[in-house]
């Protein structure tokens, strides 16, 4: 993996997310950590917004590893836009390096944090987009601040949002419907690491993982034992993938219970154009699809 040197020049460039749209001369540049994240900074900001994405499409935002054109980005953007929570560990070394010197919009501001039960050390779960209703905060958290660097603009990013919004509503009560169907002692999934906090407080789901908040971590041994103990005690017999994550960990556990593979969900990262999650709306549908033909077979 390419480390921080490479803002030195000293590795090629990774490849950007495709524009959303083609730049024009008023147009706001913006510059978003994430896929997810830039999706719903499109969808707000319309016409009068480019957006560029740091970490790529399928890639990690835990361990993502900046080049020198995200150096250049950050410091041609007229805005920058961060989830925040712990997420994004690596943006304070990119700043430095490319002597960004602004204020990041933290568009997670104002969410109930989510804190895991069970954890040695009490830490707040940064993946806060996998409850839509958290999505919804942020389309108001990013409409306010494009206003204030465009005010110009402000009626169109008002409508947009609220459009946005609508189809965050009904995106939501779809997913409960959904859920609804699977009674709550079969409501289990298994994935790679504990991304889905958020999804399971608000829709009433339990989750399992072998790792932690980040990819960055490891699980211990014990971790793993105690682990296949749950799952063989509940009787999960599915396991999920992650597109943008190691799978060999979960798939060490999956051998271990005889869980049977389910596909693979989207955590932290969307498709590329052409794939099964390219938009945030559509990649919640993906994975709740797939996590509720799993607990039926598990009935």
């Amino acid at each position: 993996m390419r480390r921080l040197s490479c803002l030195l020049g000293l590795c090629g460039v990774l490849s950007i997310m495709p524009a959303y749209a083609a730049p024009a001369s008023h147009t706001v540049q913006a510059v978003a950590s994430f896929t997810v994240l830039a999706d719903v900074v499109a969808h707000v900001g319309g016409t009068h917004v480019h957006v560029t994405s740091l970490v790529p499409p399928d890639g990690d935002p835990h361990e993502f590893e900046p080049s020198p054109d995200d150096a250049r980005q950050l410091r041609q953007a007229d805005i920058v836009f961060m989830s925040g929570e712990g997420l994004e560990t690596w943006f304070s070394r990119l700043a430095h390096a490319a002597g960004y010197h602004g204020t990041p919009v933290i568009v997670s501001n104002g969410i109930s944090l989510y804190t895991p039960p069970g954890r040695h050390q009490a830490e707040a779960d940064p993946h806060v987009w996998n409850s839509v209703s958290n999505v919804i905060i942020w389309t108001n958290n990013i409409r306010d601040a494009l206003i204030a660097i465009d005010p110009a603009d402000a009626d169109s990013f008002r409508a947009s949002a609220a459009t946005y919004v609508t189809q965050l509503r009904t995106l939501d009560h779809d997913i409960r419907e959904r859920i609804a169907t699977i009674p709550a002692d079969h409501r289990r999934i298994l994935t790679s690491h504990d991304a889905f906090g958020y999804f399971g407080r608000a829709y009433g789901l339990t989750f399992m993982a072998p790792q932690g908040l980040s990819t960055e971590t490891e699980a211990s041994a014990g971790d793993v034992a105690s682990l296949i103990q749950q799952i063989r005690q509940t009787g999960v017999t599915t396991y999920f993938l992650e597109n943008a994550t190691d799978p060999r960990m979960v798939q060490q556990v999956a051998r271990a219970t005889d869980a049977r593979p389910g596909g693979e969900l989207y955590a932290e990262a969307l498709s590329p154009p052409g794939g099964p999650a390219p938009d945030y709306i559509t990649m919640m549908r993906h994975n709740t699809d797939l996590m509720v033909a799993a607990m039926q077979k598990a009935r």
